[in-house]
C-alpha cells in the first residue's frame, strides 16, 4: 500500500520570508531521510540514515515521499513533516523492520504510537537555521488542512513531556492532550485535533 499521497501547494509569508508548503516528491527523499532523524534528534552521520533515506525513495513505506510535504524558504528546503492514515501502520512499517533485520541484523520491537481513526504525524522538524520563523506551524496547518478535505476528523501526534516549547505550538494550533503514553521509552502525551478546532 502507498500510504496518502498528499496534493495541491500553500503559500505563507511570514518575516519577509516566502514559505511554500509542497508535496514532496521522490527527489526529496535525503532531505526526508534527515528530517525523520532529526526527529529523534539525530543527524545524517546516524547509521540508520541511508535506511530512512531509501525508505523516503519508495511508495510503500511510511516515510514515502508519498507521505510528505516539505516546506521551502526562498526555495530552499527548510523542513518536512511525514504522516498518513493511522489504520495502515502495521503495512507502513513492514518495509522499516525488514530493512533493518537484512542490513543491520537487528529485529526492531516498536510500540504502536497510532492507531485506526486518526491521520497520524509520524515525523516533523525544520533544520536549525530556520527555526522560530514559522517553518513548523506552516507545516502542520497545511497538513491538517489537507487531511481534513481528505474526509479524516483526527490528526494525532506523539510529543515527548518534557518538550513544553512544540507542545505549546501544537496547542495553539488546536491540539489537546489524549492520554499520556510511553514510544521508544520515552514519556509522551498523544495530542489530537479534531475537525472543528480549527485554530490555525
Amino acid at each position: 500500500m502507498a500510504g496518502y499521497e498528499i496534493s495541491f501547494s500553500y503559500l505563507r509569508v511570514m518575516e519577509k520570508r516566502k514559505i511554500v508548503v509542497r508535496p514532496a516528491v521522490a527527489a526529496d527523499a535525503p532531505f526526508i531521510g534527515l528530517v525523520v532523524l532529526m526527529a529523534l534528534h539525530y543527524d545524517e552521520t546516524h547509521p540508520m540514515y541511508d535506511i530512512f533515506k531509501e525508505l523516503a525513495g519508495r511508495d510503500d513505506s511510511q516515510y514515502s515521499y508519498r507521505n510528505a510535504l516539505v516546506a521551502e524558504v526562498d526555495g530552499v528546503p527548510a523542513g518536512a513533516v511525514v504522516g498518513y492514515d493511522g489504520a495502515n501502520l502495521h503495512v507502513l512499517r513492514e518495509p522499516l523492520l525488514e530493512l533493518v533485520e537484512l542490513r543491520m541484523g537487528k529485529v526492531l520491537e516498536i510500540e504502536d504510537e497510532t492507531s485506526a481513526g486518526e491521520f497520524y504525524v509520524d515525523s516533523i522538524a525544520v533544520l536549525p537555521e530556520y527555526r522560530g520563523r514559522g517553518v513548523g506551524r506552516a507545516l502542520l496547518a497545511d497538513l491538517c488542512r489537507r487531511v481534513f478535505a481528505k474526509g479524516f476528523d483526527k490528526v494525532g501526534l506523539l510529543v515527548d513531556v518534557t518538550n513544553p516549547k512544540a507542545e505549546n505550538l501544537y496547542a495553539s494550533l488546536g491540539f489537546r492532550r489524549v492520554n499520556p503514553t510511553t514510544f521508544l521509552g520515552l514519556d509522551m502525551w498523544h495530542m489530537q485535533k479534531k475537525m472543528n478546532l480549527r485554530n490555525d
